[in-house]
């Protein structure tokens, strides 16, 4: 049963791939005028973070950010962490760092690992299920066979990413998105998650249904591989639902951040 509390609590927000905490902007706006602290993370080479692809050489580089933001908090702080599409590999390394710290966790049409194996195991389920139509303009770099890189076309954005959302946000993206490497290499190595720190925090995962780029299907598979605590579907809900739905989601956020204290 959610508890009856109101108080406020401390939401942690964390963009996929090639994005930046820019893309939370109106789900910040919600939570924020509901009395909550919120904040948002750029990630090693993206959003507004100084670095340059070339200079994130592992994904170590690329969650620092994460990572020096945990770190800073008190050990009597509880915070909610929210990952997004690729951000839920970034905020499971954060649960198994700061697992003290963490009340819940919250996945949105997300990768999410497990204790068992690789993390890399679901990625190479998405991109051995994907379609090479479905890139449409994207450009990859790869190695030995592998995606190493993505950059993300505009074609791309307003035909399978932002179709629910409005126009002024794919404009938006158009302009702030940047390369990012995928870390396949990284993710390949053995589980770095533990049963007494990342599986003792509650998950919660967030089905999109009408997303195009992770589909129901897939999500459904991520599920069944790391079965959460609980989860929660939205029937029209693209990729970006913190675009194209942000109150519902913010709500709905508030809701697990009840449940969970």
């Amino acid at each position: 049963m959610p508890s009856t509390t109101t108080s406020p609590k401390h939401f942690v927000l964390v963009h996929g791939l090639s994005h930046g905490a820019w893309c939370w902007y109106k789900v910040v706006s919600n939570l924020q005028s509901a009395g909550h602290r919120v904040t948002a993370v750029d990630l090693g080479g993206s959003g507004v973070h100084p670095s340059r692809l070339e200079e994130i050489a592992t994904f170590s580089d690329y969650v620092q950010p994460l990572i020096q933001f945990m770190e800073s908090l008190s050990g009597d702080e509880r915070v909610v962490l929210v990952g997004h599409s690729f951000g839920g590999l970034p905020i499971s390394v954060a649960m198994e760092k700061f697992s003290h710290i963490v009340s819940a966790a919250i996945f949105i049409t997300a990768y999410m690992p497990n204790c068992r194996d690789p993390p890399a195991l679901q990625m190479n389920q998405y991109f051995k299920n994907l379609k090479p139509e479905t890139y449409m303009d994207c450009r990859f770099t790869f190695k030995d066979g592998l995606p190493v890189s993505a950059e993300l076309g505009c074609d791309y954005l307003a035909t399978m990413m932002y179709r629910s959302c409005q126009s002024e946000d794919l404009a938006l993206a158009k302009m702030l998105i940047r390369p990012s490497r995928l870390f396949l290499e990284d993710m390949s190595k053995d589980s770095i998650l533990t049963i007494n720190k990342y599986g003792s925090i509650k998950r919660v995962y967030v089905i999109c249904e009408k997303d195009q780029v992770m589909d129901e299907e897939f999500q459904k598979f991520v599920v069944e591989d790391s079965p959460p605590d609980e989860v929660k579907s939205f029937p029209e809900a693209g990729h970006m639902i913190m675009l194209s739905k942000p109150n519902d989601l913010a709500l709905y956020l508030q809701e697990i951040a009840n449940t969970y204290p």
